[in-house]
C-alpha cells in the first residue's frame, strides 16, 4: 500500500465516524450482558467442532467466522480488511520440499529414488544441490561427555553423510534428535545429511532448519547405499551394538542429491468490529475492547477446549459488543477486537498495533479479558492500573459499585495482548480471574465456567467503558517499570524459575520461540523470536511441556545452558534463570 493510501484511509474513516456521529447524540441505557449467553458463547466457542480454535486451522478459522457473523448481528461496522470483519496477517511462512527435488545413487550404478516413498527432503533442508561420497556415519552423534564420536574415524568433509534414526543402544536413555545429528553433520564438514529411519516423515514434522542439504530415507533405500560395501542397516545396527562404539566406514557410493523448495502462508485473523462515536467532538477517538479467541487446537492429537482460556473472554467482549450496540454505542468510538494467534506469541495483537483502523495516537486506552471464567466468589484481577492517569481509581470505583472484591494491580506489562498495545503507548487495562489447573490441558471445558461471575464482571467492564467514552480528559499513559520476574504460566514452574518464553506447546523437532518476553532470563540470553531451542542444560527439547519439566528441578539464579539454531546455525548460549512475579 502506497503511503499516500495509509494516510487516507484512516483520515476517511475517522470521517465516516464524525459524520455517522452527527445527531446521534440519543442512546438507550446499556444493559450488561446477561449470563445465559455468555455461557451459551463459551459453549459454542469451546464445542468439539471448533477443535480448539487453534490459528490457522480449519477450526480456528470456524471460530473466526462464528465471531464475525456474531458482530454482524449486533450491529457493528466491518473493521477489517476490505470491508470485511476479518484483518488478516501472516501466522507463519513454511517451506516444503517441491516436486523437483531429485535423489539419485550414481556409482556403483544408478538409480533415482521415489520421492515421498522412497526418500524426501527434510521441511527444513537447504535448498541446493549436493553430491560426493556416502559414508556412513552411525547415528551421527557427537557426544564428548559420553566420549562417543561417530565422526572421530571418518573424513565426511564435502561428503554425504549416513546416518540412523535414534542414539546409541549401549548408552541407555541418551537420545539424540534430527537437529543434534544434523549440527555434528554441519560441523564436521559434511555436504549434506541422509538420515535412515521406518518411514518418511512427513515435511511439517521436519521443519526447523540447520544450514544443510538433508533428507530422510527409508531403511530399504539406505541399504542400497550400503550394499557396495556388503552392509546393511540391520547389520551395521548389530555392528554398533557388538562394539559399543562408533563403526563408521565409506561405503563405496556416490549420490547426487538437489532440494528445490516451495514456500507456503499460514495466515490467521483478528476479528473486528466497530460502533461509531456519538459524540461528533469525540467520535474520532476510540476504545478498543479485546480478548483472544485462539487456543491450543490439538496437542499430541487431543483436542484442547481451551473454555477459561479464552473462549470466556471472548464470550464477555462479544456480550459487550452486544449491550453498547443495543444502546446505539457510546460517545467514543468503540472497537472490538477478538485476536488471534496469542497463543503463538501475541501475534494477532502486534498485527492490530501496526495496522488500527483507528491510529493508536487517537486510541484512548485498552481493555483486555483473558481467563475470566472462574472468579471464585466475588474475586477479579485488574491489572494496569499505573498506565494511564485515573484508571486504578476508576477500575476501584467500578467493582465496588457492582459488588465485586477487585484486586488492583498497577503493572501493565504482561504475556497477553495488552501488552502489545502498552508497549506501542497506549494505557491498558487487564482482566483476570486467576489460574487453575486446568491450564492448557484438555480439561478446561465449558461445564467449569462461572458464566455468573462472567457477568459481574462484564457490568464491571460497562461501568468502566461508559466512563471512558465520556469523560472529556483521556488517561496520560505513564511508563511503568517492569518487574523482575513475571506472571507466565507458559514459561514458569512451580519452583518458581522463569525463562520468559512464549511458544507452541508441543512439537518433536526442537521448539520455535514465538516470542521472548524482554528482560527476562531468556532475553538476557540473546534468544529471539524465531530461534528454534534444542538443549537446554544438556536435555533435549521437543516441546514447551520439556521445558516445564526441566524448570521444576530448577531455582532463580540457576545457570542453565542453551543450544539453539537461528537461521540455520547453531548457537550456544547461558540463561540465569529468574524468579516469577504473581
Amino acid at each position: 500500500m502506497s503511503v499516500t493510501r495509509r494516510l487516507v484511509v484512516p483520515f476517511l474513516l475517522l470521517a465516516s465516524l464524525l459524520v455517522a456521529a452527527v445527531g446521534a447524540f440519543a442512546r438507550a441505557a446499556v444493559v450488561p450482558p446477561d449470563a445465559a449467553r455468555l455461557g451459551a458463547d463459551v459453549e459454542t466457542l469451546a464445542a468439539p467442532e471448533m477443535e480448539g480454535r487453534r490459528s490457522g486451522t480449519a477450526g480456528g478459522d470456524r471460530a473466526a467466522r462464528q465471531i464475525a457473523d456474531w458482530l454482524a448481528a449486533a450491529g457493528l461496522r466491518p473493521g477489517g480488511d476490505a470491508g470485511s470483519y476479518l484483518q488478516t496477517f501472516v501466522l507463519e511462512t513454511t517451506t516444503r520440499p517441491a516436486a523437483s527435488s531429485s535423489l539419485e545413487l550414481a556409482a556403483p550404478s544408478s538409480r533415482r529414488f521415489e520421492s515421498g516413498r522412497e526418500w524426501a527432503p527434510h521441511g527444513g533442508s537447504l535448498a541446493g544441490e549436493a553430491g560426493g561420497d556416502v559414508v556412513f556415519v552411525g547415528y551421527s552423534a557427537d557426544l564428548p561427555d559420553a566420549g562417543y564420536d561417530d565422526y572421530a574415524s571418518v573424513d565426511v568433509g564435502g561428503k554425504i553423510a549416513l546416518a540412523l534414526e535414534g542414539a546409541p543402544p549401549h548408552l541407555g536413555g541418551t537420545r539424540v534428535s534430527r537437529l543434534d545429528k544434523l549440527i555434528a553433520a554441519k560441523r564436521h564438514g559434511a555436504a549434506a545429511l541422509l538420515i535412515a529411519g521406518d518411514g518418511v516423515p512427513t515435511s511439517p514434522a521436519t521443519a526447523a532448519r540447520v544450514g544443510l542439504v538433508s533428507a530422510a530415507l527409508t531403511r530399504q533405500t539406505a541399504d542400497v547405499l550400503l550394499a557396495p560395501a556388503g552392509q546393511t542397516t540391520a547389520a551395521a545396527v548389530k555392528d554398533l551394538v557388538a562394539a559399543r562404539a562408533p563403526a563408521s566406514f565409506t561405503t563405496g557410493a556416490r549420490v547426487k542429491i538437489r532440494v528445490e523448495m516451495a514456500a507456503d502462508e499460514i495466515r490467521a485473523a483478528n476479528v473486528v468490529g466497530i460502533l461509531p462515536g456519538t459524540d461528533p467532538a469525540r467520535a474520532g477517538e476510540a476504545i478498543v475492547i479485546g480478548a483472544h479467541y485462539d487456543h491450543l487446537g490439538r496437542v499430541d492429537g487431543v483436542v484442547h477446549p481451551g473454555a477459561d482460556d479464552n473462549a470466556s473472554g471472548s464470550a464477555v467482549v462479544l456480550g459487550l459488543a452486544r449491550a453498547f450496540g443495543a444502546a446505539g454505542g457510546a460517545q467514543r468510538t468503540l472497537v472490538f477486537v477478538l485476536f488471534g494467534g496469542e497463543e503463538l506469541g501475541l501475534l494477532g495483537s502486534r498485527h492490530y498495533v501496526s495496522h488500527p483502523p483507528i491510529p493508536l495516537t487517537r486510541t484512548v486506552a485498552m481493555l483486555n479479558f483473558d481467563m475470566v471464567g472462574r472468579m471464585q466468589g466475588t474475586r477479579v484481577t485488574i491489572a494496569g492500573g499505573d498506565s494511564g492517569s485515573g484508571l486504578r481509581a476508576m477500575a476501584g470505583d467500578a467493582a465496588q459499585h457492582e459488588g465485586v472484591t477487585a484486586e488492583l494491580l498497577g503493572n501493565p506489562h504482561g504475556p497477553s495482548d495488552h501488552g502489545r498495545f502498552y508497549e506501542a503507548g497506549v494505557p491498558v487495562l487487564f482482566f483476570y480471574t486467576g489460574g487453575h489447573g486446568d491450564y492448557h490441558r484438555p480439561t478446561d471445558t465449558a461445564d467449569k465456567i462461572n458464566a455468573g461471575g462472567m457477568a459481574r464482571l462484564a457490568a464491571v467492564a460497562v461501568r468502566m467503558i461508559e466512563q471512558l467514552a465520556s469523560d472529556g480528559a483521556r488517561p496520560v499513559y505513564a511508563q511503568v517499570p517492569r518487574p523482575a520476574g513475571r506472571r507466565a504460566p507458559a514459561a514458569t514452574a512451580p519452583g518458581g524459575a522463569f525463562l520468559g518464553i512464549a511458544a507452541p506447546p508441543s512439537g518433536s523437532d526442537g521448539l520455535r520461540l514465538a516470542s521472548v518476553v524482554a528482560g527476562t532470563a531468556a532475553a538476557q540470553a540473546g534468544l529471539r523470536e524465531g530461534d528454534v531451542i534444542v538443549r537446554i542444560a544438556g536435555t533435549l527439547i521437543d516441546g514447551l511441556e520439556d521445558v516445564r519439566t526441566l524448570l521444576r528441578d530448577r531455582r532463580p539464579g540457576d545457570v542453565v545452558s542453551v543450544l539453539y539454531l537461528r537461521d540455520g546455525e547453531a548457537h550456544a548460549t547461558t540463561a540465569t534463570l529468574g524468579a516469577r512475579a504473581d
